[in-house]
C-alpha cells in the first residue's frame, strides 16, 4: 500500500479522533440517586419519582439514569433534605412542609392551612414570585427546587369518633403531615403526631393515635385506614393544593450539561402534571368503593372550620415575628392568593356549584 496514503489517512483519523473525543466525553453516562420520603406501594406520590426518572432515562437514551429509593431505604423519610444538602444523594422527592422544624418558610413551598389550591399554587410558582422566592430560601441549604407533583385538595383524615364541635378535638392524638398544621391544631387542643406514611396504619390499629390524615381516597384506601378508623372527614383545610417537590443539590445540578439540565426540568414538569392527573382520575372510584365499604363520610362543621381559621391566623401572626424568611415569602403568597380567590369566585366557583347540582 502507498506509504503517502497511510500517512494521509492516519492524519485524518487523528483529526477525527480529536474532534470526536470531546463529544464522547460530553455524552458520558450520568448516574444519580434520588431519595423519596414516600412508601413504595403508593404508585401516585412515590410513583411521581419513577415517572421522572424514567423520563430522564428515555430523553437521554439511557445516558442519564436516576435510581429511585423509597423512604427509609437510604435514609429516614424525613432525613432526605439533609441527604441532599450533604451530598449523600443528588436529589430527593418530598413535601417541603415536612421540614418546617428547620424553618417555617419550608411550609409555604408545599401547602399552608387555608392556602392556595393546586392550580393557584402552580400559577404563583410559575408566573408569580413563588419559585424565585422559595429557591432563594432553599439556596441556604445548597438546594434548588422543581415541582414534582400535587395531590389536589386533600381529605381531612380518619377519626375513631365523630368530630361535631371543637370540644371533640381536645386531647385527640392525630397524625399530621407538617409542623405548621400541628401548631394550629395544638391551639385547638389536638396532640399532633409526626409519622411517615408507612407507619400510620399500625399506629391507628394499635390505638397509639386517635386519628390520621394522609392524602385522599386512592392512597388512603391502599393503606387500609378505613379498616381501623370509620369516620372520614373533609376537606383537609391545611392542604388545599400541596406541592410535592424535587430538591436537587445545587452543585450536582450545576455540574450537568445545559442539555441535561433542560431534560431534568422537562421530566419534572411531566411528573408534576402526571401526579395531579392521576389523583384526579383515581380518587373518585376509590371514594365510591370506600362508601360502599360503609365508611362514614362527613364534612367538618362550620364551627370547626371557623375555629381552625381563627387559630391559623394567630399562628401566622406569630410566625411573622419569628421568621424573617417566612414573613417575606408569606407576604407575597397572600397578596397573590387574594387575587386568585377573587377570580375563582367568579367563573370557576359558579360553574362548579352548578355542575354539582345537576344530574349527568
Amino acid at each position: 500500500m502507498d506509504r503517502r496514503f497511510l500517512i494521509k489517512n492516519a492524519g485524518i483519523a487523528g483529526v477525527l479522533a480529536a474532534g470526536i473525543a470531546p463529544a464522547v466525553h460530553a455524552q458520558a453516562a450520568v448516574r444519580w440517586r434520588l431519595a423519596s420520603s414516600f412508601p413504595k406501594p403508593l404508585d401516585t406520590i412515590y410513583g411521581g419519582a419513577e415517572v421522572f426518572a424514567n423520563a430522564v432515562k428515555e430523553m437521554t437514551g439511557g445516558k442519564f439514569e436516576i435510581s429511585v429509593h423509597a423512604g427509609g431505604e437510604l435514609m429516614p423519610p424525613f432525613g432526605v433534605v439533609d441527604g441532599v444538602q450533604q451530598g449523600s444523594v443528588e436529589m430527593c422527592h418530598t413535601v417541603p412542609y415536612y421540614f418546617y422544624g428547620k424553618n417555617p418558610a419550608f411550609a409555604i413551598g408545599a401547602a399552608i392551612p387555608f392556602g392556595m389550591n393546586a392550580r393557584q399554587m402552580n400559577a404563583w410558582m410559575m408566573h408569580g414570585n413563588g419559585r424565585k422566592l422559595v429557591d432563594e430560601f432553599y439556596g441556604n441549604y445548597g438546594m434548588l427546587s422543581l415541582a414534582g407533583g400535587n395531590t389536589g385538595t386533600q381529605m381531612g383524615g380518619w377519626f375513631r369518633k365523630e368530630i361535631k364541635t371543637v370540644a371533640d378535638l381536645k386531647g385527640l392524638k392525630m397524625r399530621l403531615g407538617g409542623g405548621l398544621v400541628g401548631d394550629v391544631m395544638t391551639k385547638m387542643g389536638v396532640v399532633p403526631q409526626s409519622l411517615p406514611g408507612g407507619e400510620i396504619y399500625q399506629a391507628l390499629e394499635k390505638g397509639t393515635i386517635d386519628a390520621a390524615e394522609w392524602v385522599g381516597p386512592y392512597d388512603d384506601q391502599k393503606l387500609g385506614f378505613n379498616k381501623v378508623a370509620p369516620h372520614y372527614y373533609y376537606p383537609g383545610w391545611w392542604e388545599g393544593g400541596p406541592e410535592v417537590d424535587f430538591f436537587i443539590n445545587k452543585k450536582a445540578f450545576d455540574a450537568l450539561s445545559k442539555e441535561n439540565q433542560a431534560i431534568v426540568r422537562a421530566a419534572a414538569a411531566m411528573a408534576s402534571t402526571d401526579m395531579l392527573a392521576k389523583y384526579d382520575a383515581r380518587n373518585p372510584t376509590a371514594l365510591k368503593q370506600l362508601i360502599g365499604a360503609k365508611i362514614k363520610l362527613l364534612p367538618f362543621t362550620k364551627e370547626v372550620l371557623d375555629a381552625s381559621f381563627k387559630a391559623t391566623m394567630e399562628v401566622y401572626a406569630e410566625l411573622d415575628n419569628k421568621s424573617p424568611e417566612w414573613k417575606k415569602i408569606y407576604a407575597d403568597y397572600r397578596v397573590f392568593q387574594r387575587d386568585q380567590v377573587a377570580w375563582f369566585r367568579v367563573a370557576e366557583s359558579r360553574f362548579d356549584q352548578f355542575m354539582q347540582t345537576v344530574k349527568l
